[in-house]
């Protein structure tokens, strides 16, 4: 028998189990792994296995380690918390449990040179974008070379963003997104969450599986014109949706060097194509770039 003074655990968390429970925020359910895998892997689909953990440090470098001991493409990692998420020039990423999506994805893309790598994570870019118009109703565009921005209240503001890194001989592209951020959460002024930009759908599990979707398709185009941006017409989806083409623009260079002017263009490495003051055009490969608002008249 129970001693009295002892308290009764129900074996259910929140019911006198330590720990916090996935459902102590109503409004962020926690990801259901065994619906996902059943509508995702596929018999002859991209997707091979999807793992969704409570919490990591980087799915990213979780994936990669899984890649240098030889897992095959298509593994998928879903983390419902990142603790130590990295973005772009090493910037980190943190929200609150269950916000938004945290995930990367394994590719041997064996059909494409290594020099069109780089355009992974453009499609990965494009497929977002998409998947976000279509499926939440919110227009997305992409900031060169990989943030996705909403327009809200007049101002671009940040919903996310991709990273992808080499190794093994394979590509790990991973994506952080904004999903129900509330204002009193956005880590900066210039982030915004689906939420905050009105979506129509902010379930995350119907947002997954559309993008995953979605990126399949993509890829297989991609892969099947051997990486050719014009013949996968990946360039042409990608320069639709950049939000940084046509802009003035400031692009702080690697060496502390700074290059201002118009963004023209995206040429087929990827890179884009700035006009200077003095009519020369030259080619970003890596670089912050800042939208420079017009002067007022």
């Amino acid at each position: 028998m129970t001693a009295p003074d002892t308290p009764r655990r129900s074996g259910l968390r929140g019911f006198g189990r330590t720990g916090p429970s996935p459902w102590t925020d109503l409004d962020r359910p926690p990801l259901d792994e065994a619906a996902l895998r059943r509508d995702l892997l596929l018999p002859g689909g991209l997707w091979t296995s999807l793992d969704v953990v409570p919490e990591t440090g980087s799915t990213n470098s979780d994936l990669a380690a899984r890649a240098r001991a030889g897992a095959p493409q298509g593994a998928v990692l879903v983390a419902e918390e990142q603790l130590a998420g990295r973005g772009r020039l090493e910037r980190q990423w943190t929200a609150p449990a269950r916000s938004g999506l945290f995930l990367s994805v394994l590719l041997r893309p064996e059909e494409v040179p290594v020099e069109r790598y780089g355009w992974l994570p453009i499609l990965v870019g494009v497929a977002a974008a998409s998947t976000l118009s279509r499926v939440a109703g919110v227009e997305v565009g992409l900031k060169w070379p990989n943030d996705l921005q909403a327009e809200i209240d007049g101002r671009e503001r940040k919903l996310g963003g991709i990273l992808t890194e080499l190794g093994g001989g394979a590509v790990v592209a991973g994506l952080g997104l904004n999903v129900s951020l509330r204002e009193a959460e956005l880590p900066v002024p210039t982030a915004a969450s689906l939420a905050l930009a009105g979506a129509a759908v902010t379930d995350r599990s119907v947002l997954l599986r559309a993008l995953l979707r979605e990126f399949a398709e993509l890829y297989r185009d991609w892969t099947a014109a051997a990486g050719d941006p014009h013949a996968s017409e990946l360039l042409r989806a990608y320069a639709d949706r950049c939000t940084t083409l046509g802009r003035q623009v400031r692009v702080h260079l690697p060496g502390d060097r700074e290059l201002t002017g118009e963004a023209v263009a995206i040429d087929g490495d990827g890179r884009l194509v700035v006009r200077t003051p003095d009519g020369a055009r030259q080619a970003v490969g890596a670089g912050d770039v800042v939208h420079v608002r017009p002067e007022p008249r």
